[in-house]
């Protein structure tokens, strides 16, 4: 059984989680590993669906994300730059350690 989707408050408490843990990191890029952790978005173009943001800020988080190790792009469309991206072990346990209950 999956889990049902977070609600705001929750996907604002996970960000600011992130964010405290990893201060290098921007509001943005922590709330793309929160919504990640919590199966809001995969990919950028839904990322910056949900949240009204242009797509060439969230890929450019994404791509930022990326350098500092913490998710793995999986898929990207030439046409669009629709980017699909996985946490990377190295993100994987941070968002264990921070956003586990």
């Amino acid at each position: 059984m999956s889990e049902p989707p977070a609600d705001a408050e929750t996907f604002l408490a996970a960000t600011d989680t992130v964010a405290a843990m990893r201060s290098d990191l921007s509001l943005l890029e922590a709330g793309i590993l929160a919504g990640l952790h919590l199966r809001l978005a995969e990919d950028s173009r839904s990322f910056a669906r949900i949240f009204g943001l242009e797509h060439a800020l969230v890929l450019r988080a994404v791509e930022t994300l990326s350098g500092h190790g913490l998710v793995a792009a999986t898929e990207r469309n030439p046409r669009t730059q629709r980017t699909r991206y996985a946490a990377s072990p190295e993100g994987a346990a941070l968002l264990r350690s921070i956003l586990s209950s």
